[in-house]
């Protein structure tokens, strides 16, 4: 939403149980607290109406096979983020739409002309979670970097878990057991994050 450059008033999605229960079409007490956060509503697609959701497969179908399909081998995400932009800004805001009694016009002359609310400040305080397995170094990787965790957990399963907006990540065993809290490094910084009583019991 920050790229976008602020909030729609509705946000629509598909009948998935991530957003709402699929049967009555309800928004999980869940996925209410990200939409009253971020001040939208919810818009659910209705059942059994396929022309109302295959117009986005659609759309997707289409990045999939013009841009996607063309995409070299060795591009970097960011090299791959900045084509699907230009792709983006190229074929997708140049289409035309419904523009009221006054005929048609682009989607982002459209969307030029439609106010868009501020993003809040800090996200939604979603935790994600992973596994990961630890290496014979006693580290893991998360997000482009290394994090330590005691030896003896070497090639072991351990569950890494962040919190949007907070600035560590812990990292605890498959029992839920936290074993390790780390200041979060930038993004694929490539750094490794080291405790010092790790590194000597490495030793």
């Amino acid at each position: 939403m920050r790229k976008l450059g602020g909030l729609t008033k509705k946000w629509r999605f598909d009948r998935m149980t991530t957003v709402c229960h699929p049967e009555s079409g309800k928004v999980t007490a869940t996925f209410a607290a990200v939409a009253k956060h971020y001040g939208v509503q919810v818009a659910i697609c209705p059942p059994r109406r396929g022309n109302r959701k295959g117009v986005v497969e659609k759309s997707n179908h289409t990045a999939a096979q013009r841009w996607w399909r063309t995409l070299p081998d060795d591009v970097t995400v960011e090299e791959a983020q900045a084509s699907l932009d230009k792709w983006c800004a190229l074929r997708g805001d140049a289409r035309l739409r419904a523009a009221g009694p006054h005929g048609k016009a682009s989607v982002l002359t459209i969307a030029e002309a439609e106010p868009l609310a501020s993003v809040p400040t800090t996200p939604f305080p979603t935790t994600i979670t992973e596994e990961r397995t630890v290496s014979a170094q006693a580290l893991v990787a998360w997000r482009g970097n290394f994090y330590s965790v005691p030896p003896e957990l070497a090639r072991a399963q351990v569950v890494v878990s962040q919190r949007l907006g907070e600035q560590h990540v812990d990292i605890a065993t498959a029992g839920g057991i936290v074993i390790a809290r780390h200041e979060f490094a930038p993004d694929g910084a490539g750094v490794m994050v080291r405790d010092h009583g790790h590194v000597i019991a490495l030793e």
